[in-house]
């Protein structure tokens, strides 16, 4: 076996070739994501409101909604499934809707379906769905 000839194959130009390829996609990546932070693009990527609560008796006939953590949420609202809209007094035996504090909590004895819905500055989310016959 000659070594030179072992060395003098054709092959020697991959690596090189492969090396410009993965500089080039790097290079692709890290101007479009720079490019999404120029045009503000970046602003625009926040999460959604996150709480933590609890529903004791859903599918019953009350249901107590607690507020155990704000998460990133201002607050956390009980709405009809219906239409969305906040419910209002009457509908609750005790408690105030919205949820604004951790330990919080509102019961409703009203027969219909409720949504538990966190809201923040970057929008809305709803965080679970009840039932109360």
């Amino acid at each position: 076996m000659k070594l030179g000839k072992l060395f003098n194959e054709d092959d020697r130009g991959v690596s090189p070739v492969i090396g410009v390829i993965l500089m080039v996609a790097i290079t692709v990546i890290l101007a479009a994501v720079i490019g999404t932070f120029v045009l503000g693009l970046g602003d625009q990527i926040g999460g959604s409101a996150t709480a933590g609560v609890t529903i004791d008796g859903d599918n019953t006939s009350s249901a107590t909604v607690t507020l155990t953590n704000t998460g990133t949420a201002n607050n956390v609202a009980i709405r009809y499934a219906e239409n969305g809209t906040d419910i209002k007094s009457g509908v609750s035996s005790s408690g105030t809707n919205p949820l604004n504090n951790t330990g919080s909590s509102i019961t409703i004895n009203t027969t219909g379906n409720y949504t538990v819905v966190a809201t923040s500055d970057n929008g809305e989310s709803v965080l679970r769905s009840f039932r109360v016959s």
